[in-house]
């Protein structure tokens, strides 16, 4: 991989040949976890000005210029977010010479604040090739960094490391770069008009400019003629404030006659039958709604390298191996200035694990025939560094195969946010993805995701109870997997409902290294018989933690709250019995003192009446906060089907979440810095 150091150019076709289509990726991260930030892309004149407001791509515009930059989101890493962003370079107009790669933070938060500030380049096969380490000290003050831009040299594309940093924030950013921001009155302070903003200029670079130093020069941003009429008058400009969404209104009452009748199913499931018919149904189902719904076609394939384009699906489609023809499950094909970019997929439903000789095969036919992509879709989730099928690489050919894993969770998940929370191109588009959620969502589709804990569950749950598992034992480490792989699908589940991240927690202090996080985390599980997880939920006042206590048998939900920063802890304890009004009463509230003390508890039902009670009877100890927690037992099937272990960590997530943290008012805490 290339290491960048900040000033440095390179060309992207030194690196590596497959750079028509490239994947950059952004990332950080906080001792707490929680740091995070927001990028955007700017694309550029040779003016250095953006041709028009669209030019504009952050999170209220996730693609510009028809797919050809597209923000694809976020994914947890050890200690943080990684924000991955999609570059279709060979759909890049002409008259657009440079790609700005920017991130911003909100409320004041400053990059100082935030630890392994990076960005990485990986190629159309999902390789890194290129990485630029940003040196925070020199951000340190700042809300808002340009990492990097991609620009054209001649007929070939090159990238400079850049790390400026901005103190006017995301709007400040873009008006310097001649977008016409249309925010709140709050936002004069933001872009750069209120006493503590910073230098309101864009730093602009020639096609080959040497190293850059602290202080760059500056070009002053051209301001627009006025006509005889007065001001130039601009409509729809964007806005920075983040746009709200809303949960779907409720269902209009239905003209049936009575419960029987059953709503005709563009996609029916009632004939399925076996393995097989559910496999082919689901694969033809899914691949022509991504056809027909662009949208959510190119969101589901941007990821893996696929360029914006038009995008035609196939489904057993036979390709010559040896004696015997292969029939891979289907076929993506997208087809953008001429050029086409292929990827073979491989469907399984039900639980049923990919086959290695399988994937192999068509990893191998891919190869041969310069497809691009080999992806597998299934119920299972795939972990960090951990693939869920090993195959081997021709180091002979020139040609690479990436090889992608989607889960049924990741499809259901992708078609929740655009249809109830992001929005589509018209109706249409609306109804076939409502359609497509309905199948995955029916009992007999077999797409339910994840739902097995594997065959170690029985005997590690065995071993607990009888005290005979032992530290190193394998089969701990495959539950510690599958307890992974379940909370990264409750994540996407409760993000998909909430139209918000939902991220798991990793915590710094259990290492980077996804295989010795886990290792340590099975040790635990053989030491105390407890399985543990943490979730982030955009908007909540802390981190909500689930442990299953596979000795008792019960499932712990909870969160801390901090204390706020001002007024007194009797105020405070009315103030959160009050918010909980409409919790349930068997919640648990304990008070939280300096020195990771516990401090007084009890009951919801028996705080209601006397708040007081969660005041430490010693007047000298300082309260930090207050944690509720709800219990409830576990799940113990171990058929095939979802299992009633994850169905019931399931329904503790929703219902804490429902019924305790939505009445939490995040507003009102400080935020409590986390172990």
């Amino acid at each position: 991989m290339h290491e960048m150091i900040k000033g440095s150019n390179v060309a992207l076709g030194a690196l590596s040949e497959n750079t028509g289509s490239v994947i950059v990726s952004l990332g950080w991260g906080s001792q707490s976890g929680e740091g995070d930030a927001d990028v955007s892309v700017l694309l550029l004149d040779g003016n250095g000005k953006v041709r028009s407001d669209e030019d504009f791509c952050f999170y209220n515009n996730p693609v510009a210029d028809g797919g050809s930059v597209q923000l694809l989101g976020k994914t947890p890493t050890a200690d943080g977010n990684e924000d991955r962003i999609s570059f279709d370079l060979t759909a890049v107009p002409a008259n657009v010479a440079r790609l700005v790669v920017a991130a911003s933070r909100d409320d004041g938060a400053r990059f100082g604040e935030l630890e392994d500030v990076r960005l990485s380049l990986a190629d159309g096969t999902g390789d890194d090739v290129l990485r630029f380490d940003v040196d925070v000290d020199d951000v340190d003050s700042f809300s808002a960094i340009v990492f990097g831009e991609l620009y054209r040299r001649g007929d070939e594309w090159k990238f400079r490391a850049v790390g400026q940093g901005y103190d006017s924030g995301l709007a400040g950013l873009a008006t310097d770069y001649g977008v016409d921001v249309d925010d709140e009155p709050a936002a004069a302070e933001a872009t750069g008009t209120g006493a503590d903003a910073g230098p309101a200029t864009a730093p602009v670079f020639p096609a080959d400019a040497p190293p850059v130093g602290k202080t760059l020069r500056p070009v002053p941003a051209p301001r627009e003629a006025e006509d005889d009429t007065g001001a130039k008058q601009r409509t729809a400009r964007p806005r920075t404030a983040k746009k709200k969404v809303t949960l779907p209104k409720a269902a209009k009452k239905t003209l049936a006659e009575n419960d029987s009748w059953r709503t005709a199913r563009l996609f029916p499931v009632s004939a399925l039958k076996s393995d097989r018919d559910r496999e082919m149904r689901a694969t033809s189902v899914l691949l022509s709604v991504m056809a027909q719904v662009p949208e959510f076609g190119r969101r589901l394939t941007a990821a893996f390298g696929a360029p914006a384009g038009r995008m035609e699906t196939f489904t057993e489609v036979a390709l010559p191996h040896g004696d015997t023809p292969r029939r891979p499950d289907g076929v993506i094909r997208v087809e953008r200035a001429g050029k086409l970019w292929t990827a073979l997929v491989e469907v399984k439903t039900n639980g049923n694990a990919l086959k290695t000789e399988q994937v192999q095969a068509y990893t191998d036919i891919a190869g041969r025939r310069a497809y691009e992509a080999v992806i597998t879709l299934s119920n299972d989730v795939a972990l960090e560094g951990s693939p869920l099928v090993d195959v081997k690489t021709d180091g002979r050919r020139k040609h690479k195969v990436a090889l992608w894993h989607l889960s049924w969770a990741e499809v259901a998940h992708q078609a929740q946010m655009l249809i109830r929370h992001e929005g589509v191109g018209n109706a249409s588009h609306a109804w076939l993805l409502q359609e497509l959620l309905h199948y995955l969502q029916h009992e007999n589709s077999g797409c339910h995701g994840f739902q097995n804990m594997g065959p170690s569950w029985v005997p590690v749950r065995n071993g607990i109870d009888d005290e005979t598992l032992c530290q190193g034992d394998p089969r701990a480490l495959e539950v510690v997997e599958s307890w992974e792989r379940l909370f990264r699908q409750v994540c996407l589940r409760l993000g998909g409902e909430l139209g918000q991240k939902v991220l798991p927690v990793q915590r710094t202090k259990r290492g980077a290294d996804p295989a010795l996080r886990r290792s340590l985390l099975a040790d635990q599980l053989c030491e105390d018989g407890r399985l543990q997880a943490e979730l982030r939920i955009e908007g909540a006042p802390g981190v909500l933690a689930v442990t299953a206590d596979l000795r008792t048998g019960r499932l712990r939900t909870s969160i801390d709250v901090p204390a706020p920063e001002q007024g007194y802890p009797l105020s405070w304890a009315k103030r959160l019995i009050r918010s909980l009004a409409e919790a349930p009463a068997d919640l648990h509230v304990e008070t939280l003192l300096t020195g990771d003390k516990g401090g007084p508890r009890g009951t919801l039902e028996r705080l209601r009446p006397e708040p007081a009670d969660l005041l430490p009877k010693d007047g000298a100890a300082t309260i930090t906060g207050f944690r509720l927690s709800l219990l409830k037992s576990m799940g113990s099937s171990r058929g095939n089907a979802e299992s009633g272990f994850i169905r019931s960590v399931d329904d503790a997530v929703q219902r804490f979440y429902g019924t305790v943290v939505t009445h939490l008012d995040a507003t009102s805490t400080r935020r409590a810095p986390l172990k």
